[in-house]
């Protein structure tokens, strides 16, 4: 990338690179992207209702029961009952899945410990804040797409 390239071309690359990598993630652990998504959101949050996961990732209520049927039969995933109200369902990581996860992701985190430590650890909190930021704004545009 040239130092000619505009801003939002920069942003655009990022993007695409990330859109490519959890593509390519999903490949590897024989998923679809959205999958990888899921994984990541449980990862980061702790078991969650089918209704959240749903949600967050802006998939209708069929769409999330067949990604977590996929999620189950992979060995990534389980659906776990209410012990109080059996209607209720949230869905948790199996430990065997997430490692088969994390060894998947090893090669990426290799590379971005890699930048952290060619940056500075110092300059971490104001990147992290950006993706914070950026994520917020994707999920509002996300809210505005599909709200039509």
């Amino acid at each position: 990338m040239g130092s000619a390239q505009q801003p939002e071309d920069v942003f655009r690359e990022f993007v695409i690179a990330i859109l490519l990598h959890n593509d390519a993630l999903a490949d590897r652990l024989g998923l679809q992207p959205a999958d990888v998504a899921a994984i990541m959101l449980l990862e980061t949050r702790g078991p969650l209702p089918v209704g959240t996961i749903a949600e967050e990732l802006g998939l209708p209520s069929a769409s999330t029961t067949r990604l977590i049927d996929r999620l189950e039969k992979g060995g990534y995933a389980r659906r776990v009952r209410g012990a109080r109200d059996r209607r209720t369902v949230t869905v948790e990581l199996v430990p065997e899945g997430l490692e088969v996860y994390e060894t998947a992701c090893t090669s990426t985190r290799k590379h971005l410990e890699a930048l952290a430590l060619r940056h500075g650890i110092e300059r971490m909190p104001m990147m992290l804040e950006v993706f914070a930021m950026v994520g917020s704004a994707y999920r509002t545009a996300l809210r505005d797409l599909r709200a039509g």
